[in-house]
């Protein structure tokens, strides 16, 4: 393992990891407004950003076409605001780990879809990774009640969830991992605001008590600002491939903290799903590494050309 790989390894488990441990600040927020608290969320987490960018590092966006800003709204609308509306609505009918299960599906399909956008065939290693990752997800969170509809949303979830990670790869190189995470944030604030004026009319944003500032604060410095920067920086030296393979971290790190805070206990199940999660990932890892595949950056080094309860899973939660 080279360097490069190395800490896309490091940037890509620290980032699944924050968003596992991140789902007791989630759970004190079931009675705050949907719309308003991704609005404020992902807002302040753009504000954050943009110093991060620095000056005039917002010239890239210039010279996006308008299929690319398409493109960005697709992955704010589907992989960030659409993938908690399906969390939410599948959990109306069907219990936190049916979603959860879905979306522990990730690694497998964009282990498909990602070789095919880019006209090749899988790799069998990554595959056979992904495919333990899902098993190992499976195993820690387990099934539960569901009916047809909680598991349409259910499988909505998973296409957010994939499309976080699919939607961002050609926009990735062209803006870097902190010009796009703070523009998905900024598109996804303003998507969050319409939706929330239409479906909930003055009733989408309120002030948000103690509690629940401690929350939004958590989820837009830790989970989005550091998460999503540590997530497309790994994604960038690992491709998407690969570094989906870490979002099996996510209910890993959920079932190690829950027992901190007695909101659950670890268990032979959720002992041997981590370790089925660390063998997939190990197994993945090995695939020959496509990221030096593509042409080289301005740096000079080559790079690839390319997400609990209502709010307990994922990236977006």
């Amino acid at each position: 393992m080279n360097a490069t790989t190395t800490r896309g390894t490091l940037l890509t488990a620290v980032a699944c990891v924050l968003v596992g441990a991140s789902f007791t600040a989630n759970s004190v927020l079931g009675d705050y407004p949907y719309a308003g608290g991704q609005f404020l969320r992902y807002g302040l987490a753009c504000l954050l950003l943009l110093p991060l960018v620095g000056r005039g590092g917002s010239a890239p966006l210039r010279r996006l076409a308008p299929r690319q800003w398409a493109r960005l709204a697709l992955l704010a609308a589907v992989g960030m605001v659409g993938f908690n509306l399906a969390v939410i609505a599948a959990e109306r009918t069907a219990e936190p780990a049916v979603p959860g299960v879905f979306v522990g599906c990730a690694p497998v399909v964009v282990a498909v879809v990602v070789p095919l956008m880019e006209g090749r065939r899988p790799q069998r290693l990554v595959l056979y990774g992904a495919s333990l990752v899902a098993a190992g997800a499976f195993t820690v969170q387990g099934w539960g009640r569901t009916d047809g509809a909680g598991i349409a949303f259910s499988v909505g979830a998973l296409a957010g969830e994939v499309g976080f990670a699919v939607l961002a790869v050609p926009v990735l190189r062209p803006l870097g991992p902190r010009l796009l995470s703070a523009t998905v944030c900024g598109i996804a604030a303003i998507e969050s605001a319409v939706a929330g004026i239409l479906t909930e009319g003055t009733a989408w944003l309120r002030t948000p008590d103690p509690t629940e500032t401690a929350a939004l604060l958590w989820q837009a410095v830790v989970v989005t600002v550091i998460g999503f920067v540590c997530w497309y920086m790994g994604m960038q030296r690992l491709g998407a491939e690969r570094a989906t393979l870490f979002s099996g971290l996510i209910p890993v790190a959920a079932a190690c903290t829950a027992p901190l805070v007695g909101t659950g206990s670890f268990g032979l199940a959720q002992a041997l799903g981590s370790a089925l999660v660390g063998a997939g990932v190990a197994l993945g890892s090995r695939a020959p590494d496509r990221a030096t595949s593509g042409p080289a950056g301005r740096s000079g080094r080559r790079v690839s050309p390319g997400q609990g309860g209502t709010r307990r899973l994922g990236w977006r939660a």
